[in-house]
């Protein structure tokens, strides 16, 4: 039985479930496996039988136990069974694909269940939060997602637009499917009362309280004991930011549910075991944020728990903190994080459990993957106008839409420059060309020009500024994309405005995406039709596009300049994407243009304004 959690539904099914455990009513599956991991023990069940009914177990227990009949026999003995995999903290919209076609791209991958954290989505559609994620699966799909709305909607105080407070959470709330909120990352917001997002950032955790829901963290930068300390007494239940272990051990042992990244996970797991940490229930594994063609190179949930393999754990513990751990943090046990009776019949069987080698995927007791291979249709959803028309610029952009006008008179202007990852407060400012009263660019100093454009408004509202080290050099060349964290505008790149223009012009007649224009010709394009964030389109072929567009980047030859964040590389920018962040620890950021900030360049922690030339 596929559908999202009803609980009227679900007492009448669970009824089913008790005869059939007690053999009297058949179960539609036994699936007999070589061994069994019970994650709540993280010991195995050998020669184990599975009875499965309406897609949820019915009875587990050695061979031969099972009292009661079944329709269909399966032999699976030859492998290992785990359960489902799942994220504790993913954004779907950074896999760019919809629920639909991330459930065939991940479900091989042994992923059977997401949280999704949904502050991108929310920002486009707030209000259509829920409708969005819970469609796939009404309408058939193995996927379980558990939407935690955006918190950051908007990203700070100091920004408009999107909306979303206590009283639309508590409407959230009110969904079995929602598991609490997704990660408060305006930190100013919950420790200065004066901040305008105080008040609106706070109900939210009220109303996630008062439901017992989960209160998701973002600890970025909060290292010291007086933040930590704050942060796990504002109710912020987790962190997904550690990048060191001593951060992850500080975060523990004050009481933080703490998810680690693939990108951290050899040294975090590393030094909690050198720390002495036998017990891992308040920890997981996660992905956070993986484009399709990493899915398609690396894995999903999967990849996750080799990592923690290779890292130095146990099999058996690196698999509890893709199931059990989780689902207990997120409150779900009832559902999912274990193969025991009332839980979503779904498994991972392993060929080779220490190398974590997927042999097939079951969910909803069905067999829905062989190897790499998804055996089911993706189901048909008709997205509506209300998830396709999202950019809305209000009409075609110009060159001067992008010009920076100079004094009257000057010959050159100051201008404050930002380099991408900008995590200081301290700006530097540079000396810039006036040329027919327009501020230019300056190859010479490695200083292009960089553009926020309101994509909801409708009011053809762009901000400008100068950046450091992230465009192209050769003329007549931008990129841009409608995914722009965290408010998802639409940013942009260039050296001349001239193909700033033409870019954004091209993204808002797809609905949103990637374009590149290189010497005055468009040369790639991304289509993210719904949202601007995703492709309802299968992965291969997203990363088909993603792959023309890396090509054709390769021909551009781009600025670079070292910046704060550690992964931010030579060659095709795409990190700009999350270099737009107003969350900690960045500090000064170009946003959309806003009554309080006109020009856009803000301060993002004490809402400072200044002008983008003077």
């Amino acid at each position: 039985m596929s559908g999202n959690i009803d609980f009227k539904a679900e007492i009448a099914l669970r009824k089913s479930l008790v005869q059939v455990a007690l053999g009297r009513e058949d179960a539609d599956v036994l699936l007999q496996v070589g061994r069994l991991l019970d994650t709540g023990t993280a010991t195995w069940i050998d020669g184990a039988d599975i009875a499965m009914s309406q897609g949820r177990i019915a009875f587990v227990g050695p061979r031969g136990s099972f009292t009661g009949q079944a329709k269909t026999t399966v032999d699976r003995k030859h492998l290992d069974a785990v359960p489902g995999l799942g994220e504790v903290h993913k954004h779907i919209e950074s896999s760019h694909i919809t629920p639909e076609f991330e459930a065939a791209l991940v479900l091989p991958r042994g992923n059977t269940w997401t949280c999704e954290a949904s502050h991108e989505l929310s920002n486009v559609l707030p209000k259509r939060t829920l409708d969005f994620w819970l469609a796939a699966r009404d309408a058939g799909s193995p996927l379980k997602i558990f939407p935690l709305p955006g918190s950051a909607v908007p990203p700070t105080g100091w920004e408009h637009g999107a909306y979303l407070d206590g009283t639309d959470q508590a409407g959230f709330m009110a969904s079995p499917m929602t598991a609490g909120l997704d990660e408060v990352m305006d930190w100013p917001a919950i420790t200065q009362r004066e901040n305008p997002g105080h008040d609106r950032l706070w109900s939210m955790i009220g109303a996630t309280m008062a439901a017992r829901g989960v209160v998701e963290g973002h600890g970025a930068g909060l290292r010291d004991l007086p933040n930590i300390n704050a942060y796990a007494a504002a109710g912020l239940a987790s962190d997904h930011e550690a990048w060191t272990a001593e951060e992850a051990w500080d975060k523990l042992r004050h009481g933080l549910f703490v998810e680690i990244r693939v990108h951290t996970m050899d040294d975090i797991i590393k030094g909690l075991i050198e720390r002495g940490l036998t017990d891992w229930s308040q920890v997981a594994v996660t992905t956070d944020d993986r484009s399709a063609t990493d899915t398609l190179r690396l894995g999903a949930a999967d990849y996750n728990v080799r990592c923690a393999i290779n890292a130095g754990l146990s099999p058996e513990i690196a698999v509890q903190l893709a199931t059990i751990n989780p689902a207990r943090h997120m409150r779900l046990t009832p559902w999912v994080g274990s193969v025991t009776p009332g839980r979503f019949a779904d498994l991972v069987l392993l060929e080779d459990m220490d190398a974590f080698s997927v042999s097939e995927v079951w969910a909803d007791g069905q067999q829905v993957s062989k190897g790499a291979n998804y055996l089911l249709d993706p189901v048909k959803i008709d997205w509506p106008d209300w998830a396709r028309n999202t950019v809305n610029i209000g009409r075609a952009l110009t060159p001067d839409d992008f010009a920076i006008q100079a004094e009257a008179g000057r010959t050159d202007m100051q201008a404050p420059v930002l380099r991408p990852f900008h995590w200081s407060d301290e700006v530097p400012v540079r000396t810039l060309p006036v040329v027919e009263g327009l501020v230019q660019r300056d190859a010479a100093q490695n200083i292009t020009k960089f553009s926020i454009i309101d994509r909801y408004s409708g009011k053809a509202a762009v901000t400008k500024m100068f950046w450091l080290g992230c465009g192209p050099k050769d003329a007549d060349t931008a990129l841009c994309c409608s995914m722009g964290h965290d408010k998802h505008n639409v940013w942009c790149v260039g050296s001349s405005d001239e193909a700033m223009a033409l870019a954004v012009n091209e993204l808002a007649k797809m609905g949103g995406g990637w374009v590149l224009v290189h010497k005055g010709k468009v040369t790639a394009r991304v289509r993210y039709e719904i949202a601007g964030l995703m492709t309802a389109r299968p992965a291969a072929e997203n990363d088909a596009e993603m792959r023309a567009l890396y090509t054709a980047a390769d021909d551009v030859d781009w600025m670079y300049e070292p910046s704060f964040h550690p992964r931010w590389q030579p060659g095709f920018p795409e990190r700009l994407a999350i270099a737009t962040l107003t969350c900690a620890p960045w500090r000064w950021n170009l946003v959309a243009k806003s009554d309080h900030a006109p020009e856009g360049l803000i301060h993002v922690v004490t809402g400072e304004t200044r002008p983008v030339v003077f």
